[in-house]
């Protein structure tokens, strides 16, 4: 089980999306892979994905790249089994070029909780490293830490 399950309530489901954040704000590819199912499918960007073990790789190479990475998510919708997110996250690369990514995520969930399928689409630009917003410390964000719409993303 991985709670909160559907049928998910607007409550569930903003629960649901701080945990994600957290565990992506972890950048630990175990921790984040055990969250999917064992058969998982996902597209991220344009890539196809498919398995905890693909997550794991994939979220592996991701955090190497994409260096002090620090995300947003917020509920955008929800149905009984589905939650939709727009997200935002800042990093840099090995140079200290930094980037500010954009997207929108869809989860489907199977009833013990766990996320059967995320479809991810995402835009990233180049950004002044004084004009980063997610200024935390790296981890989870604090909970009096402005969100996505305070930033107007």
């Amino acid at each position: 089980m991985r709670p909160p399950v559907p049928p998910f309530t607007r409550a569930s489901a903003i629960e649901k999306v701080r945990i994600a954040e957290d565990a992506w704000n972890s950048r630990d590819p175990a921790r984040v892979a055990l969250a999917y199912t064992p058969d998982s499918q996902w597209r991220n960007r344009a890539e196809f994905i498919t398995g905890r073990s693909e997550i794991e790789a994939f979220l592996t190479r991701k955090w190497t790249r994409e260096i002090d990475y620090r995300l947003l998510k917020e509920l955008w919708a929800f149905t009984d089994n589905r939650i939709s997110v727009r997200f935002a996250y800042e990093f840099h690369d090995d140079s200290g070029t930094w980037f500010r990514a954009y997207g929108n995520e869809n989860w489907e969930f199977d009833a013990e909780g766990l996320m059967r399928r995320r479809i991810a689409s995402i835009n990233e630009h180049p950004i002044a490293e004084l004009s980063r917003k997610f200024l935390w410390p790296l981890g989870r964000r604090p909970d009096d830490h402005p969100g996505l719409s305070d930033f107007g993303f």
